[in-house]
């Protein structure tokens, strides 16, 4: 796929994961295109937990995610996303260890949309319970995270298609400045 059609497409769509068991290949794909992401003064703050085992899949979602988010029990693979804080940079009182994580998990997600693999990018969970139930050290904070499976065939790409047509972005005038703040242009 091009780049814009990769990135027009990806859409999250939860309780539309398949069971089916996602190649290693395909894995390690997704983490490579994270690996190589952009990060402050090429820090790579990011690690991942890629948790595969189903049972282990399965106690995460009812331990650690929202409500909203259970329908990733469904999935065959959840990828953690974590950050060092440490191992960033500060500047001006602004970390950059989340943006950065940012990065990567645009690019794992990216690099699934391309390899026909459907996502969902969640913040929405207990950083404590996946903390504790993985075993992460205290330094190392939960950044985000998204399951990875095939797309359920039956419903996925009618979803899919509804929800890239319902999806609305702002116009470029809309928020893109030229030369000074309040310098709006036709882009």
């Amino acid at each position: 796929m091009e780049t814009l059609d990769v990135i027009q497409q990806r859409c999250s769509l939860k309780g539309h994961f398949s069971g089916r068991e996602v190649e290693a290949d395909k894995i390690n794909v997704i983490l490579e295109a994270a690996r190589v992401a952009p990060s402050a003064r090429n820090t790579q703050p990011w690690r991942f937990i890629v948790v595969r085992r189903k049972n282990l899949v399965r106690e995460l979602v009812k331990a650690a995610f929202s409500e909203a988010n259970q329908s990733a029990a469904e999935a065959p693979v959840i990828i953690i996303l974590c950050a060092r804080p440490n191992d960033d940079i500060t500047r001006d009182g602004k970390e950059y260890y989340l943006f950065d994580a940012g990065l990567a998990m645009e690019n794992m997600l990216l690099a699934a949309t391309d390899l026909g693999l459907a996502t969902h990018p969640m913040t929405g969970v207990s950083e404590a319970e996946i903390k504790k139930m993985l075993q992460i050290p205290d330094d190392i904070r939960v950044a985000a995270l998204t399951p990875v499976a095939y797309p359920a065939e039956s419903s996925y790409d009618a979803a899919a298609k509804e929800r890239l047509s319902l999806r609305t972005r702002k116009e470029l005038k809309e928020m893109v400045y030229y030369d000074k703040w309040a310098e709006l242009e036709p882009a």
